[in-house]
């Protein structure tokens, strides 16, 4: 748990390929925003239990990062904001690629967004500034979503690595891209709460990331 602008960041990980879902938690407003609800959501929705949910943000819907989207729904009504690129993932196995690892998942029918969003995007969540990125490489429509000195990066990047590209929509060139002119823009102060593994800065990943410098 982190404390930042008097927001309360909770993380949970979820499901057979340990996914990173988050809760921001406005204590004061009792407003919440959910990253990414992956596989068993239990412990994530005990959180928010009691708090209006604002949005439920996807970093991109490959079926790690959603599976938990219909319990979430079906609790809190809150609307679900994606890129427009993988709108049409949330709801097909074959896309969000559950049916390719079907050895590990049921196939992953999600509910569809209720809002379309796209690079430069500003949303509100109690008297804050979220901002979208497109970060694409890791999938078509990856998102990251910056608010104060924290980015959520999703599968694009994590502490010492970098998301892989060889599944479909993945571009390993486009993905250095988006790392180096979206991401290592930021600050290098910036905490980065990635998809899979413990949370990094910007500038430990830009003076020592050995995948992309």
């Amino acid at each position: 748990m982190r404390e930042s602008m008097n927001l309360r960041i909770e993380r949970f990980v979820l499901g057979p390929v340990q996914a990173n879902a988050y809760a921001l938690l406005d204590d004061d407003r009792r407003e919440a925003v959910v990253v990414d609800p992956g596989a068993e959501p239990e412990a994530l929705l005990a959180a928010i239990e009691g708090y209006h949910v604002v949005y439920v943000l996807l970093t991109h819907a490959h079926f790690d990062h959603i599976a938990g989207l219909g319990a979430l729904k079906a609790a809190t009504g809150a609307p679900i904001l994606i890129h427009p690129n993988e709108a049409a993932w949330l709801r097909d196995p074959a896309l969000n690629g559950s049916a390719y690892f079907s050895s590990i998942t049921p196939p992953v029918v999600a509910p569809k967004a209720d809002r379309l969003i796209d690079d430069d995007e500003v949303l509100s969540f109690a008297g804050r500034k979220v901002t979208v990125l497109h970060v694409p490489g890791h999938s078509p429509g990856s998102l990251a979503y910056r608010i104060g000195d924290v980015v959520f990066a999703g599968d694009a990047l994590f502490a010492g690595s970098i998301g892989r590209t060889d599944l479909p929509g993945g571009d390993h060139e486009t993905l250095l891209r988006s790392i180096r002119e979206k991401l290592y823009a930021l600050p290098p102060a910036t905490i980065v709460y990635p998809g899979h593994g413990p949370e990094t800065t910007i500038g430990r990943e830009r003076s020592s990331n050995p995948y992309v410098r």
